[in-house]
């Protein structure tokens, strides 16, 4: 197991999360990844990274098997339109690379909202700083690390 970022982040600062990998299990839509790590797949939820009009860019946590409703999303956030964040700019904003981007550890400070449907959950799937990587804790220990907002993001 590569140490990402993400991981390294987690252990200095004694966050309780377990680790999950399905590099090797050719995985790729949510339902998939889940079945591949034994885990429900309501309770993984990926990263979206978003620009508003204004230039601000924004972090969203959703069940992976979900849409982000962007027009509730964008009005939740006071924007009048939201567009997903390109490949070329996703790396230097947060450090990450396409599909292997967690909310955790990015190199800027970006305003973070988890889905209602999170609350629901024991703990959650997020990225683990890599494509095959995921990470499984519970909201109180991500609120160690995230300051994070829940609100309904879902379509």
């Amino acid at each position: 197991m590569e140490k990402t970022i993400t991981l390294e982040f987690l252990d200095n600062h004694n966050i309780n999360y377990e680790f999950h990998s399905y590099e090797d299990s050719g995985a790729v839509r949510g339902n998939e990844v889940a079945a591949a790590i034994g885990k429900d797949a309501n309770r993984l939820f990926k990263t979206v990274v978003m620009k508003g009009r204004s230039e601000e860019v924004y972090v969203f946590l959703i069940p992976a098997m979900e849409k982000l409703a962007q027009r509730k999303t964008a009005q939740y956030l006071g924007e009048k339109a939201l567009e997903m964040v390109n490949g070329r700019e996703l790396e230097p904003l947060t450090g990450y690379t396409h599909g292997g981007c967690s909310p955790i550890a990015t190199k800027n400070k970006f305003r973070t909202v988890i889905d209602a449907s999170a609350l629901e959950c024991d703990t959650i799937l997020i990225n683990g700083g890599k494509i095959g990587y995921l990470v499984e804790l519970t909201l109180e220990e991500l609120k160690k690390v995230l300051d994070y907002e829940v609100a309904d993001l879902r379509k």
